[in-house]
């Protein structure tokens, strides 16, 4: 258990509650719990937990964790006893044995099954007193309801109806009307089916923990005369030096100091092509060293490396509801007492106004009630979302939320920028043309002082270019970034500015040598920065210089783009702040739909809100700081090659830890999977009722029947979801 003041108050798409987040002064406290298998438990501790000063509630199939938003005054043990009074058991950790946690459970289903075999064996044989049958389905009735009853009656108490009611009415109806050995039968196939489905959802647990299990528990910590000994990797601190021994995985996130070897980084991109490690260069926390002894100095904190934030992030991720469940949810809060009340209608309506046998029909509306649990239904949608963030996590993609995984699947135009997209991002000047009386240094030099201030690619191009001419600058004086156009700023008590060619037209100075020269360079895809001498104090200004500039295109990215369209995509658009004639050629020669260039952040929003109004689903590839507004405002943001980067696998939608744009079809492509499994699984769940509603009215069915198909139904989806798993976005 653990507590913190002021959690982050913005995943309002989780098992909430509420439907707002929580207050900033709220206290979060988290729950280990054992026995929280389905639906019906997670519902139970939330309507448990509907008290006054605690504020949310989110709970965690997949990982077994209650976390309560609450207020000071409600105590830590308060909670905890309502939480246990649902059910389920608090715990410290999970166990490794699933047996283990559930001997009482696994005992009491098998002999309700021996005992009911014995009452069908007796009441077959016909050996015996009449009543020696009775006795042993009645046995075996009360073994099974132990794991049923009880949550029936807490839900009743709550004023809820989930399964555990519905066949608990099942079951005491067809005892009224004398059919013991379906009660029995009923009772001892929904406890089995409970018990399979927890074991499965179990083994989903294991098979995802295993996934994101990717560090050690324990490291070798350097000593300064140079013997180890074994440290718990939490307990790691920054500056520690750690031993890493062929074939083991490195625990921190550091430098190598000593040693060079080759080091297998799948676990953070998915690539499974070795890298070479030497001393100085950066290894992360949860990668393999495949050859070499290595010595490495931690520079972070476990909770701090990256894959430990990759894993909060799946672990967060896990909370956020999908459309898909949210509708599955209210779906279901419906279904259930709908069809509780349509089975009660059923049951005494023929037998009241039609004169129709009340056994026949009451028995009808007993099997109803049984095909109307909605496990299979529910349960579908949680284990696919866990299942397919977890492979792509994988593979070096990851996706903040179901929400966002399905808009994957859903996405049916993708906005690109170019420059670090489309291109390497490491432009560099390859044309320089004066226009003024002065040398090539005084304006590299003037240039490069008032480029001095910024972090744009093409600035850091203009001040290497100065670098390997020995060209020295200063910082310039009343500097004004002039936002998506340039910059403006006083050198020795005169105006100067650099920027590209509408900035130059907005200063009015763009006469007709420099325009014929601007537009040879820009039908060439080069970009450019223009070198002004500002209009000020009665002078008219001139253009000084032009800095033509080249960023190569990355490899192969046309058949990327072609791959977008093989991923369903109608629309490919490049949004750029380069000028319109070097986007026209780009998207040309790469085979993009549709380019629009000389763009300021606002000017990419409006674009985006088209393509939303046009195509719904948009999806945004940008660098994260220019293009916020336009990432913000697109159904998915994307961003690149963060596995260099913290802040970006902290803000974008889907973080590709490679710098790879082919990563993003194959991430369309894998939504679209998971997307078509939940569908899959929804649509074979609901038609399965169907069928059996059906085979009811007709009497083609019996309440065994009807339990054993909800019980092969839930854990089809749940083994047709945990495909996902064994899914390689790469192969699709």
């Amino acid at each position: 258990m653990k507590e913190c003041c002021t959690p982050k108050a913005n995943n309002e798409a989780s098992f909430n509650t509420s439907t707002h987040a929580p207050p900033l002064d709220s206290i979060m406290t988290s729950f280990k719990v054992s026995g929280m298998d389905c639906a019906d438990e997670v519902a139970a501790i939330q309507n448990a937990l509907k008290l006054e000063g605690i504020d949310r509630v989110n709970t965690n199939l997949m990982n077994e964790t209650v976390t309560v938003y609450h207020q000071k005054g409600v105590k830590e043990e308060t909670i905890k006893s309502l939480i246990q009074k649902t059910g389920v058991k608090i715990v410290q950790e999970s166990s490794k044995s699933f047996f283990h946690d559930h001997t009482q459970r696994v005992m009491l289903v098998a002999a309700s099954g021996i005992t009911l075999t014995l009452g069908l064996i007796f009441d077959w044989m016909e050996v015996g007193s009449s009543n020696l049958h009775l006795a042993f389905y009645s046995l075996s009735t009360l073994l099974g309801g132990v794991l049923i009853f009880p949550k029936a009656f807490r839900s009743l108490r709550t004023f809820r109806l989930d399964m555990n009611v519905l066949m608990s009415v099942a079951v005491v109806g067809a005892y009224l009307i004398k059919e013991y050995s379906e009660a029995a039968s009923v009772v001892f196939l929904f406890a089995l089916a409970e018990l399979l489905e927890a074991l499965s959802v179990a083994r989903a647990r294991r098979a995802i923990h295993e996934v994101l299990k990717v560090t050690p528990d324990e490291a070798l910590l350097l000593q300064t005369d140079g013997s180890t000994i074994p440290i718990v990797v939490a307990q790691i601190k920054v500056g520690d030096v750690v031993l890493v021994r062929p074939g083991e995985n490195i625990p921190v996130d550091g430098e190598v100091v000593q040693g060079n070897s080759s080091v297998n980084q799948a676990s953070l991109t998915g690539e499974s092509r070795a890298e070479e490690k030497n001393i100085g260069d950066s290894v992360w926390a949860g990668t393999i060293n495949e050859s070499g002894v290595l010595k490495i100095k931690a520079s972070k904190a476990f909770q701090d490396t990256k894959i430990s934030k990759i894993i909060s992030l799946i672990e967060d991720a896990q909370t956020q509801k999908a459309p898909s469940q949210r509708f599955v949810d209210k779906f279901a809060s419906i279904y259930t007492p709908t069809v509780m009340a349509f089975a009660f209608l059923v049951a005494i309506l023929p037998p009241v106004f039609l004169n129709g046998n009340w056994d026949d029909w009451i028995y009808k509306g007993l099997v109803l009630l049984v095909i109307g649990c909605p496990c299979a239904l529910v349960i579908a949608t949680p284990v696919s979302v866990v299942s397919g963030l977890t492979s792509l996590a994988r593979n070096g993609i990851l996706v903040k939320g179901g929400i966002f995984l399905e808009e994957l699947g859903k996405l049916k135009a993708v906005a690109l920028d170019k420059t670090g997209t489309l291109t390497n991002g490491n432009p560099s000047v390859t044309e320089f043309k004066l226009f003024a009386q002065m040398t090539e240094e005084e304006a590299i030099f003037l240039a490069a002082s008032l480029e001095s201030v910024s972090t744009h690619p093409l600035a850091l191009a203009v001040l290497r270019y100065a670098d390997e001419r020995n060209i020295k600058f200063i910082h310039p004086h009343e500097f004004r970034n002039i936002t998506g156009k340039g910059a403006e700023g006083k050198i020795k008590d005169h105006s100067y500015f650099v920027g590209n060619h509408k900035l130059a037209h907005e200063f009015g100075i763009c006469g007709p040598e420099v325009e014929r020269y601007l537009e040879s360079v820009e039908a060439k895809s080069m970009s450019v920065v223009v070198l002004g001498h500002a209009p000020h104090d009665g002078c008219k200004g001139e253009i000084l210089a032009v800095f033509a500039l080249a960023d190569t295109l990355r490899p192969r990215i046309r058949d990327a783009i072609q791959n977008f369209h093989r991923a369903g995509i109608k629309q490919v658009v490049m949004l750029s702040g380069d000028n319109q004639r070097t986007v026209d050629a780009v998207a040309k020669e790469v085979g993009i739909d549709d380019a629009k260039g000389a763009l300021l952040p606002d000017d990419k929003v409006r674009e985006i809100k088209v393509l939303v109004s046009k195509y719904k689903h948009v999806g945004m590839v940008g660098d994260g700081v220019n293009d916020a507004p336009a990432l913000a405002h697109a159904s998915i943001g994307f961003a690149m090659g963060v596995a260099g980067s913290d802040t970006a696998i902290e803000t974008a939608d889907v973080a590709l830890m490679k710098d790879d744009i082919f990563e993003i079809p194959r991430a369309i492509n894998h939504g679209k999977k998971v997307l078509n499994i939940i569908r899959f699984n929804i649509y074979f769940a609901i038609g399965l009722k169907l069928v059996f509603f059906v085979l009811a009215f007709l009497n083609l069915t019996t309440l065994w029947m009807a339990v054993a198909s909800d019980m092969g139904a839930s854990l089809f989806v749940i083994f047709n979801s945990l495909r996902l798993l064994k899914l390689d976005p790469h192969k699709t």
